[in-house]
This record gives structure tokens, sequence and C-alpha cells, in this order.
């Protein structure tokens, strides 16, 4: 698995990382299990957990029961703790009765994890000064309780101004951008506010939504799947999805791939992407997911040209 470095933090991580959102409490324990095994044979060894409101109505707990079956398939996976990094977010949500420090803690006794190597952080309250935000996480990667820090979903100019406040803190800058970034939605990415963003903090850009909801991988095509956006396919806005799609599906067939690899090579293809953030509920999810690596690496200067012609 090709491996590429997160911004300036010195943490080197797999080309393709694997979420939770919505996942591991979805599916038995050994089948998260065999995500996870399947991930580590792979080479994948950036991993993310987040803590997240119930969305099943069965959970014993209102909030964080992600993180608690996170932590549950994990150690019933094969990694080890020392061989991946596990990057977790501060969601700021129950600010101020709750710091960062404090949030940090009940994450980790949710997880029974001992430690997070990488730290995001959601766009905090407008009422919670940045200056504070960057002064909480500046503690806890001085304390050792993270290695380095990112952010989830910023606008370019926050992310910058954050990068300013922090050298004036004596804060090492966010070295991480996790933005939506696809062949439909390229903008916050690619803009060049962003582009300036990230080259003034030393940040790489983790790709999310890579897969518009999984709408590019075709399986919508024929309208028989079901998943999230069966019901939202009508919509005008998912419209240069399903085009898209209908090109991957395309140019997939030529380069002997799947629509999903060629989707994923797209956000790789950008050199300021350090890794793409997949969910996979089944092992052969990850192993497809995992192939897009191989698949950007056979790819010449005119086949990029026209794979980000699909979409464009």
């Amino acid at each position: 698995m090709l491996h590429r470095s997160l911004g300036h933090s010195g943490l080197d991580v797999s080309v393709i990382a694997l979420g939770s959102w919505q996942t591991y409490e979805r599916i038995p324990r050994e089948q998260g299990a065999a995500v996870l095994n399947e991930a580590r044979a792979a080479g994948i060894d950036f991993l993310e957990v987040a803590r997240y409101n119930d969305m099943t109505g069965t959970a014993p707990i209102p909030t964080g029961y992600s993180e608690v079956v996170f932590g549950e398939v994990f150690r019933a996976s094969d990694y080890g703790r020392d061989e991946v990094t596990i990057a977790g977010k501060l969601w700021w949500e129950f600010w101020p009765e709750q710091d960062a420090a404090q949030e940090l803690d009940a994450s980790l006794e949710r997880t029974g994890l001992d430690h997070l190597d990488f730290i995001y952080s959601d766009p905090p309250p407008a009422e919670l000064p940045l200056e504070e935000v960057v002064a909480q996480i500046g503690a806890l990667l001085a304390a050792g309780r993270a290695r380095a820090w990112g952010i989830v979903n910023w606008q370019a100019d926050r992310l910058a101004e954050a990068g300013r406040i922090a050298r004036a803190q004596g804060v090492p800058t966010p070295c991480a951008a996790q933005l939506p970034y696809s062949l439909v939605s390229r903008d916050w990415v690619e803009g060049q506010a962003m582009v300036d963003a990230l080259q003034a903090c030393e940040a790489s850009v983790v790709a999310s939504y890579t897969l518009a909801g999984g709408i590019l991988t075709g399986k919508y095509a024929d309208g028989a799947a079901q998943g999230r956006m069966a019901g939202e396919l009508g919509d005008e806005r998912w419209r240069p999805a399903r085009a898209a799609a209908q090109a991957l599906r395309e140019r997939a067939a030529e380069l002997g791939a799947t629509p999903a690899q060629l989707a994923l090579a797209f956000a790789l293809s950008n050199p300021d992407t350090a890794t793409v953030l997949c969910g996979a509920t089944r092992p052969e999810q990850v192993a497809d997911n995992a192939a897009a690596a191989d698949l950007l690496a056979r790819l010449d200067t005119h086949q990029i040209a026209r794979l980000r012609g699909i979409g464009a």
C-alpha cells in the first residue's frame, strides 16, 4: 500500500484510510472484525473513530456507542495498537461544560484505547474563540496525548486563521484538512483560498465523501440498489453525480477497474491529498477500495486527464 506524509506531522499514512461512520454498530461484531482484518491485510494503517449520536434506536447510550463498538471490533481484529494510526474527533458539542481534554478522556474511556495518534477538530461553536480552540489542542499535543491535529470541514479562511494563531502560540499548525472531495465536488479542495491555506499550514487533504454517498460506484444505476441515497436520486442536485457515475462505468470497463476505484484514484491524483477516507461494511468493499492505489500507479498522464474530465 502506498503511503504519503500527513502534512508536516511526520506521520506517514496509507493512501486509503478506513472510517467508522455509521458502520460497526450496524453489523455483527465478527463482521466488523473481518472488515478490519481485510484492511490490515491490504496495508491500510490509518483508521478513524468518531463519536456520534445513536441513529438505530437500539444503543444503550444516546451518544458515543459508535466508539464503544469500534473498540470492541478493533480488539477482536488482528491489528496491534502500535502498527496503526488512529484518529478521533473533537466535536465541542458539550462545551463549555466539557473542554477538549475532557471530551478526549470520554472518547478514550468508551473506546478502551489508551491514546489517539491524531485529533481532528470539527468547526467549533461561534461563541468559542479560535484562540481557545488552538490553545486547548496545543495543550493535548504538549502532553503527548496526540501527535498532531487537523480540521474537519472548516472554510479556508478559518483554517488559515488557525494556522496564524498556532504559530503565534507556539503550537503546531493543523497538518491535515478532512474535506469533501470528489469528481463532482471539487471547489472546497481545489479553490485557491483553500490551496493557499493548506500551503500556509503545510497541511494535506484527507478526502471524504469521495463516492458521493455511493452514487459514483454506479450501484444505483438500475434503480434496484438499496442505500442511504436511494430515496434522493430524483433530487436535481444529484444529477451531476448520476451522469458522472455512468461515465465512470464506461471508463472502468475500459481499464478493467471498478467505478469506485476510479473515483478514489481521482482524489489521490491530487498531490495535496494524503489519503482518502472510505467506509466499508464488508471485507470485499475494503479490498476493492484498496485497489484504487494500484490503479492510480498504472494510470498515465493522459488517462488521469481523461479521468479528471469526468464530472468537471
